[in-house]
């Protein structure tokens, strides 16, 4: 985990956490937590939830802590849209498959595309309204 840690640093230093800062909305208003909420999500799916938390959080805390935890919610509720989006994940896959009953990857990606966006939206609605 340290060397991942260090790993997303660097590239965070050499350009990538500036672009983050650049790409994540401003302010704390619903709109800007979704938008913040749906890229956390979209990165925790393109790079897993761990290096997209480390990538994220540097830029959503300079911003505000409703932003952080705009993060928080997509990348852990973000991931459940594809196999791959967090270790916990692939590590529960591998386990339903020793026991012979694995979720089809299709069914698996089903079921994150009709549950996913809504709980995202749920929860951060949720917290704009007690922010």
């Amino acid at each position: 985990m340290l060397g991942l840690a260090i790993i997303v640093r660097a590239v965070a230093g050499h350009g990538a956490g500036a672009l983050v800062a650049d790409i994540l909305p401003a302010g704390d208003g619903l709109v800007a937590l979704l938008g913040v909420a749906a890229i956390a999500a979209v990165a925790a799916n393109l790079l897993n939830n761990v290096p997209a938390v480390l990538v994220l959080l540097p830029a959503a805390a300079a911003a505000a802590p409703a932003t952080v935890l705009a993060v928080l919610i997509g990348v852990n509720v973000g991931p459940n849209l594809t196999p791959t989006g967090s270790l916990a994940t692939l590590l529960w896959r591998r386990s339903l498959a020793e026991r012979d009953a694995e979720l089809p990857v299709g069914e698996f990606v089903r079921l994150g595309a009709l549950t996913v966006p809504p709980a995202i939206v749920l929860a951060t609605v949720a917290l704009w309204l007690v922010i």
